[in-house]
């Protein structure tokens, strides 16, 4: 499975795979490092957690942004580790799990990509522990835990340090965003006011490349 890493900051990572275009995160601190999404299924979440292992071998804490498979379902890999969410990802994932894990392992068994199938249809993703605090200490360096409001689910949840915010799937680059049956579109664009407010010089999308504010309003812009 391929992935590769690009720095967005002093050391802050994205991880991009072209796997649904996907991107995931890593905030170094002195004492922890903060993961970003787990990725779509036990299987990768390995992977993804092999990566962050070969880079450092700090003790870890997961932040998961909203309860999608393709953010969430690898979290197995990274326990015992606490991983944190909005409180409405918790049941959402509750809700979804297994609705999810059928429409998506059929996707790829429709597509010939039995592997990924398999892995998906045997994942079932473990939940968040608990709400995430507003500030994550990570050792020598703050992260900001933030639900700017509603827009891609009711629990979007970015990640902010320095200058960099880790958007989710309320930005996505290379594709319009998603606007599915658990997004509130009509607040969407003023919940990317409340994350430019944030005075961002790197936005992290849940999927493609890392992108600018520009980007960004331009995408609030075409939500609205």
């Amino acid at each position: 499975m391929d992935g590769r890493w690009v720095e967005v900051g002093d050391g802050v990572f994205a991880r991009r795979y072209r796997e649904l275009d996907l991107t995931v995160g890593l905030v170094l601190g002195g004492e922890r490092a903060l993961v970003v999404d787990t990725r779509g299924d036990a299987r990768q979440g390995v992977e993804w957690a092999a990566a962050v292992r070969a880079l450092i071998a700090l003790p870890l804490v997961v932040a998961i942004t909203h309860a999608h498979f393709d953010h969430c379902f690898g979290t197995a890999a990274f326990r015992p580790c606490p991983v944190f969410a909005h409180p409405a990802c918790r049941a959402a994932i509750v809700a979804t799990a297994a609705a999810q894990r059928a429409e998506w392992s059929a996707y790829y068994r429709d597509r010939g990509d039995d592997d990924t199938a398999a892995a998906l249809a045997c994942t079932d993703p473990p939940l968040p522990d608990a709400a995430a605090p507003t500030v994550l200490d990570l050792g020598g360096r703050t992260v900001a835990l933030a639900h700017p409001g509603r827009g891609h689910t009711d629990h979007d949840l970015v990640v902010h340090v320095d200058d960099v915010v880790f958007a989710g799937d309320l930005v996505e680059q290379g594709a319009p965003p998603s606007v599915g049956p658990d997004s509130v579109a009509a607040e969407w664009p003023g919940t990317l006011d409340a994350l430019l407010a944030l005075r961002p010089r790197v936005v992290v999308p849940g999927h493609g490349d890392p992108v600018d504010a520009a980007f960004v309003a331009e995408q609030r812009d075409g939500l609205a």
